[in-house]
């Protein structure tokens, strides 16, 4: 650890948010710490399981867009700088369909509200009736009536070679990042801000608290109601052995997001990143929360059964019911799935950074890049952070 305790600007968190921010203000020249409990990137928060979806229109809102397309730039930077893969574009895939259809992130009718922010915000697209559906991607059982929106520049990234490549860099660029080391609390004096941790005590100008699930025991108990920490199981599914392997590569199997009839929605990824053929698929539950802290790491075997009983066995008929491995990861949800950027209400100089209610990760580049305009004072044009403020207490 650094023997100087006085900063610019204080990270808290280094997962999707803080990596990002953290990097954007070294390469600015700022003195920067970041600070994470863990060494990240790691497996205990929000910010891992291989892959992440990206897309350029989100049915959460037109307001997102600017967010993912300025994003893409940015991984496309680091990738020419580091080396690295980080993001691949294979398309998206949004499926519904007739009938009663769970909500996507508060949305009732999401395939029509991605279809109008991508014909908003001019992003290239095509849409698919069942037949058509049915020809291209015969890994889905699509249902008569079934609609798709197939976005050509949707894809996946990998958290975890994000993460590291931003800190990497970061480094590169003189941050000190503190690995390990458990923020405890802060406090505004001298027009800046002093951090206490398990290690001592740092003082900045600014402070950037991007704790994910751990945000709510950081910013007090007046606000830390607002944020619900929902926990959310991944699974990686073998396919079928008379499947061909390459049928669900990333050339020929889309990432998706399905609004299956009469339950949760589903979303998933093509084979990657692990040596036997299988998909990793997903959902979202809203019901139960949890905390950072007491959350339950593992998927039982019974937990992950039920899944593909009801989630996969019927809709991928390619797919077996055996899965390769599995993951839990924490969703930190505000009202409407919304994003948090904003000072912290009664602090001048803390800044809260979301985990942005499950569908942060393909901005997470570019509201790094804001955030860090944000600390020092200048403001990045085309990124407007107005939609994303705190919310007003009664």
């Amino acid at each position: 650890m650094t023997t100087a305790r006085i900063f610019d600007v204080i990270v808290a968190g280094l997962g999707a948010m803080g990596s990002a921010s953290a990097y954007q203000l070294a390469r600015r020249g700022v003195k920067v710490l970041g600070i994470d409990r863990f060494a990240p990137p790691h497996v205990f928060g929000s910010s891992h399981g291989d892959t992440r979806i990206t897309r350029l229109a989100c049915g959460e809102g037109a307001e997102y867009t600017p967010f993912a397309r300025r994003a893409n730039e940015i991984w496309r930077e680091l990738e020419r700088t580091t080396g690295k893969t980080l993001l691949t574009q294979n398309g998206l895939l949004v499926i519904s369909g007739p009938g009663t259809r769970a909500e996507s992130h508060g949305i009732a009718d999401f395939l029509q509200t991605t279809i109008d922010v991508a014909r908003r915000n001019e992003v290239p697209h095509e849409l698919l009736g069942d037949a058509d559906m049915r020809r291209r991607f015969p890994q889905f059982k699509i249902g008569d009536g079934d609609r798709g929106y197939f976005e050509p520049s949707g894809g996946f990234l990998r958290p975890e070679e994000c993460i590291a490549a931003q800190l990497a860099e970061a480094r590169k660029a003189s941050a000190t990042l503190n690995t390990d080391e458990i923020v405890q609390g802060f406090a505004e004096q001298n027009g800046g801000v002093t951090v206490r941790t398990s290690r001592g005590t740092y003082s900045a100008g600014r402070l950037i608290i991007s704790a994910g699930a751990w945000l709510p025991t950081l910013i007090g108990r007046e606000y830390a109601a607002q944020f619900a920490v929902r926990r959310q199981v991944l699974a990686w599914f073998k396919t079928a052995a008379k499947a061909p392997r390459d049928l669900y590569r990333a050339d020929r199997f889309p990432v998706f997001i399905w609004q299956l009839p009469r339950r949760q929605k589903i979303y998933g990824f093509p084979w990657v990143g692990t040596a036997e053929p299988a998909i990793k698929v997903a959902t979202e539950q809203y019901d139960t929360t949890t905390t950072a802290d007491t959350v339950d790491r593992s998927a039982s075997a019974g937990e992950v059964a039920d899944f593909y009983t009801t989630y996969v066995g019927d809709f991928f008929p390619g797919v077996s019911g055996e899965p390769l491995k599995t993951a839990v990861c924490m969703y930190t949800c505000v009202e409407s799935a919304r994003f948090i950027i904003d000072m912290l209400p009664g602090h001048r100089n803390v800044i809260v950074v979301s985990p942005c209610s499950g569908h942060g990760f393909k901005h997470s580049a570019a509201i790094g890049e804001a955030v860090a305009g944000l600390a020092s004072g200048a403001p990045v044009r085309g990124l407007p952070l107005g939609s994303f403020t705190m919310p007003v207490m009664a």
